[in-house]
C-alpha cells in the first residue's frame, strides 16, 4: 500500500506540516492546502488573471537576472515556464477558488509553485525538488503577494477590457448606421411615457450611439488610471528585499512582456498597495455603461412592443420562439439578456465598492473579490454587447407608416402651434381634440386656423425636428397666395 501511495503522490512540507501532493501536479503543498481550505464556489481564476500573473513573474525574473540577483540558468527556466502559462498551458493547475485567502496569497503561491515545478522539470529535475528552483526564493524573488497581485489585476483589467472596448465600438457603429437609415422616419416623441413633440427615429437612435460613445470615453480614462504600477513595493510599500534599481527595471520588463503602452511607476507605492480607488473607478465605468445599456435595451423593448397591442414602431429580429404555450409569439430576448447581464454588473460593482472600503492600514486584503468581480463584469459585458449588436441592433426594422400615424395623431403636435397661435390657444385646441376624439389636424382645419397646405408645411419633418420658427414658413406661404 505504501508503495502504491508513493507512486501516486510526492510528499511536500511547509511551515505547518507535511502533505501528500499528486505526483504529477505542478502545484504544490500551499496550493493544495488552499484548495482544501476554500471549497466555496468551484470557480477557478479568470484566464486573463492567470496570464497576467505569469507576466508579473516573468518580468520580475528578467529584472532580477539583469541585476545579478538570480542564477541565469534558473532564471531562464522560470521565464520559459512563465511563457508557457502566458501561451495558455498549465491553466488547469490553477485550482484555488476565487474566494480565498486575503490579498490573493493563495493564488500567488499557486503561480509560484506551478512555475517553480515546471522550471524544475525544464532543468531535468523531479517535481517538488525545490532545492533546484524554489517557489518563494526564486519565483517570488523581489515580490510580495501585496504588490504582485494588484499589478496582475491592473494588467488583466486593461488587457481583457480591449474586447469590451471593441464590442462597444461595434455597438456604437451599429446605432449610428441605424440613425442614418431611420433619419427620415418621423414619429411622436414621448416624455413621461406620454405624447410629446415630434422626433425623427434616426435622432432617437443617434442618441443611443452617443451614449455608448460617452461610456467608451469613461472606460478609456479609467484604464489609464490602472497603468500606475506598484510592483516593487513588496509587502507594505517600502520595497523591502528589492534592489534600488528594481522598480525601474521591472516596469520596463513588464511593459515589454504585457505589450501595454504607458505603464508607469505609481507615484506612491504605499497608496498603490492600500488604496483601491483605481479599481472602484474602473468598476464604476463598467456600471455606468451597464446603466446606459439597460436604458437603451428597455427603450427597444418598449418601441418594439406589440405587435398589435403595443407601440410597435420598430421590429427586432426574431431569433427564437418566444413561448412554450403561445404559438407564434416572439419576444425581445436579446434585450432581455442584456438587461440581466447589466443587473449582474451592477451587483458586481457593489461588491467591488464594499471590498474596496474594507481595506485596512497598509493593505486591502479583499483584492481577490475585487479582482473576480471586475474581470467577470468585463467578460460578460463584452460577450453580451457583441451578441446584442449582432443578433438584435443590426437587424432592427422601422415601421415608418406606424411612426407617421403616431406622429400625425399625437397631442404633442399642439406644441408646434405655440409660436403660431400662442400657448393658451394651442392648449385649448389640444383639449378639444382630446375630448372630441378628432385629430389635432382635423380640429385646426375645422376652426379655419390653417389650410391643408399650411398644415403640411408647418409639419414638415425637417421643420419640426430642428430649431426653426414655423411662423416664417406660414407667412411666406400666405404672402405667395
Amino acid at each position: 500500500m505504501a508503495n502504491k501511495k508513493e507512486d501516486k503522490f510526492r510528499f511536500e512540507r511547509d511551515s505547518i506540516g507535511e502533505l501528500p501532493v499528486p505526483r504529477k501536479a505542478y502545484y504544490g503543498i500551499q496550493t493544495l492546502r488552499a484548495s482544501r481550505n476554500f471549497p466555496v464556489s468551484g470557480i477557478p481564476p479568470k484566464k486573463a488573471f492567470i496570464i497576467t500573473t505569469a507576466m508579473v513573474k516573468k518580468a520580475a525574473c528578467q529584472a532580477n537576472i539583469e541585476l545579478g540577483l538570480i542564477d541565469k540558468k534558473i532564471g531562464h527556466a522560470i521565464i520559459k515556464a512563465a511563457d508557457e502559462i502566458i501561451s495558455g498551458l498549465l491553466h488547469d493547475q490553477f485550482i484555488v477558488d476565487v474566494y480565498q485567502a486575503g490579498a490573493g496569497t493563495s493564488h500567488n503561491m499557486n503561480a509560484n509553485e506551478v512555475i517553480a515545478n515546471r522550471a524544475i522539470e525544464i532543468l531535468g529535475g523531479n517535481l517538488g525538488n525545490y532545492g533546484l528552483v524554489h517557489p518563494n526564493d526564486h519565483v517570488n524573488m523581489s515580490q510580495s503577494t501585496n504588490d504582485a497581485m494588484p499589478t496582475a489585476l491592473r494588467l488583466a483589467a486593461i488587457i481583457s477590457s480591449r474586447g469590451l472596448v471593441s464590442a462597444l465600438k461595434g455597438l456604437e457603429t451599429a446605432f449610428n448606421a441605424k440613425a442614418t437609415e431611420f433619419d427620415s422616419v418621423i414619429k411622436s416623441g414621448r416624455t413621461h411615457l406620454q405624447d410629446a413633440v415630434p422626433i425623427r427615429l434616426g435622432q432617437e437612435f443617434g442618441s443611443y450611439a452617443s451614449s455608448i460613445h460617452s461610456s467608451l470615453e469613461k472606460i478609456a480614462a479609467a484604464r489609464e488610471r490602472l497603468k500606475k504600477i506598484g510592483l516593487g513595493g513588496t509587502a507594505v510599500g517600502t520595497g523591502l528585499n528589492t534592489h534600488p534599481l528594481y522598480r525601474a527595471r521591472v516596469l520596463k520588463a513588464l511593459s515589454k512582456v504585457s505589450g501595454i503602452k504607458g505603464l508607469k511607476i505609481a507615484p506612491n507605492a504605499f497608496e498603490a498597495l492600500n488604496g483601491a480607488s483605481d479599481y472602484t473607478g474602473f468598476s464604476s465605468t463598467l456600471n455606468d455603461a451597464a446603466i446606459e445599456l439597460t436604458r437603451i435595451a428597455n427603450d427597444l423593448r418598449l418601441l418594439s412592443s406589440g405587435p398589435r397591442t403595443g407601440i410597435a414602431e420598430i421590429t427586432l429580429p426574431a431569433v427564437q420562439p418566444g413561448s412554450s404555450i403561445m404559438p407564434g409569439k416572439v419576444n425581445p430576448v436579446m434585450a432581455e439578456m442584456l438587461d440581466m447581464v447589466c443587473f449582474q454588473v451592477a451587483g458586481n460593482n457593489l461588491a467591488v465598492i464594499m471590498a474596496s472600503q474594507a481595506g485596512q492600514l497598509e493593505l486591502n486584503v479583499m483584492l481577490p473579490v475585487i479582482n473576480y468581480n471586475i474581470l467577470q463584469s468585463v467578460d460578460i459585458l463584452s460577450s453580451s454587447v457583441k451578441a446584442f449588436t449582432l443578433n438584435c441592433v443590426k437587424g432592427i426594422k422601422a415601421d415608418s407608416k406606424k411612426c407617421r400615424a403616431y406622429f400625425e395623431n399625437s397631442a404633442g403636435l399642439a406644441t408646434v402651434l405655440n409660436r403660431f397661435i400662442g400657448y393658451e390657444n394651442a392648449a385649448a385646441i389640444a383639449k378639444e381634440s382630446a375630448s372630441t376624439g378628432k385629430t389635432l389636424k382635423e380640429t385646426v382645419r375645422t376652426k379655419g386656423i390653417l389650410t391643408e397646405k399650411e398644415w403640411t408645411t408647418l409639419l414638415d419633418p425637417s421643420s419640426v425636428t430642428e430649431p426653426e420658427d414655423p411662423r416664417l414658413k406660414i407667412k411666406n406661404l400666405r404672402r405667395r397666395r
